[in-house]
């Protein structure tokens, strides 16, 4: 099933929450809507749907303009961050319900429940009702009954996002596993980088009512088109840094260090720097290694990672690093970061990239 909005924009109350989006899914894979809070993802998903129509622009599937065709139309099913269940009926004939409402013999409902639960971990609970249910297993009925569907478009939105890291990154996997065949068209909307990533297939960016950039997940994350697309795929944010391009590639960085860029395409001009956190190191990687002289504000420890929080010696610019493992530092300390010139990203004037480290794939804009 392919399914693409042609200039689709969608206005409330004379207030613009979409702006001439061009969006086509891929079919039969998992289509990522990436963006932070209130970037037009849950309105995107519900006009994809049909629960709400566009100001303008045309929703399209398999070639056919279904722009005012509602929701009971359409062979889809949706399940929202906020799970729903029928609190009066059993796990089972919640998971069934959609399947009575298309008269499917009852064998074949029975056999369908069963398979879906099984997949789902949740076929010793058939016989409960919802408010017997852990968070966990409530969210799974909700995804089992969107899913006996065999729905050809399935729409996530943040389906995982009230459930404990652990069982989250159970049902990642296995939502994987379970689309694998490609039969489906799924749409995962969630803010969070990390989770686009896991999930992979391909991902749009979504920011302030506009998709910035669609593509494979890696390539789009490895070839941010501009940098309000570079902030929207990281977590911690990437660093940007102001910076001077000059003849021979030679730039010029705030904190009073220059560095030879040998890749082509770069023009003499005043420019951005992007660094992500990951890149800053207390260690050289290279020969070629560029040195930061900075202080530490601030350490924050997160699992099994550690956010340092630096001002530069020179210039006063704040750097956040990523470092793998739990370190400890005292405040204010004077700490050398490292980062390689090869791994930098260059954005020009206009805040389009100009030049992505060598050696990666490119998303498409």
């Amino acid at each position: 099933m392919v399914l693409e909005l042609e200039h689709v924009s969608h206005v409330v109350g004379g207030k613009t929450h979409l702006y001439d989006i061009d969006l086509k899914l891929v079919p039969g894979a998992i289509n990522v809507l990436l963006g932070p809070t209130q970037a037009g993802k849950t309105t995107l998903m519900r006009i994809m749907a049909g629960l709400d129509r566009p100001s303008s622009g045309r929703v399209r599937v398999d070639g056919k303009d279904v722009t005012g065709v509602g929701v009971r139309e359409r062979n889809l099913a949706m399940v929202y961050q906020q799970f729903i269940n029928y609190p009066a009926m059993s796990v089972f004939d919640n998971i069934a319900s959609p399947l009575r409402l298309q008269r499917v013999d009852a064998a074949e409902l029975r056999r369908r429940v069963h398979e879906v639960a099984a997949t789902l971990h949740i076929d010793h609970l058939l016989n409960a009702r919802p408010g017997e249910l852990s968070g966990g297993q409530q969210q799974r009925c909700a995804l089992a009954r969107a899913l006996v569907k065999r729905a050809s478009l399935v729409l996530l939105d943040e389906p995982l996002v009230n459930l404990d890291y652990k069982l989250r990154e159970e049902l990642r996997s296995e939502l994987g596993t379970l689309f694998a065949d490609g039969q489906t068209t799924v749409v995962y909307a969630t803010t969070e980088p990390q989770e686009a990533l896991l999930l992979g297939g391909h991902t749009a960016l979504v920011h302030a009512g506009r998709v910035l950039q669609h593509g494979e997940t890696l390539a789009v994350y490895a070839t941010p088109a501009s940098v309000d697309a570079a902030v929207v795929f990281n977590d911690p944010p990437m660093n940007l840094l102001p910076a001077t391009l000059g003849e021979g590639r030679q730039l010029r960085l705030p904190f009073g260090i220059d560095v030879t860029l040998a890749r082509d395409g770069l023009s003499a001009g005043e420019c951005r720097i992007g660094i992500r956190p990951s890149q800053l190191r207390l260690a050289p990687v290279s020969a070629d290694s560029i040195v930061v002289p900075c202080a530490l504000e601030l350490a924050e420890l997160s699992g099994s990672e550690t956010y340092l929080h630096l001002n530069t010696r020179h210039g006063g610019v704040h750097l956040v690093a990523q470092l793998p493992g739990v370190h400890t530092f005292e405040l204010g300390a004077a700490l050398d970061v490292h980062v390689e010139p090869r791994e930098l990203f260059v954005f020009g004037a206009d805040a389009r990239l100009v030049s992505a480290p060598p050696g990666v794939a490119h998303g498409t804009h």
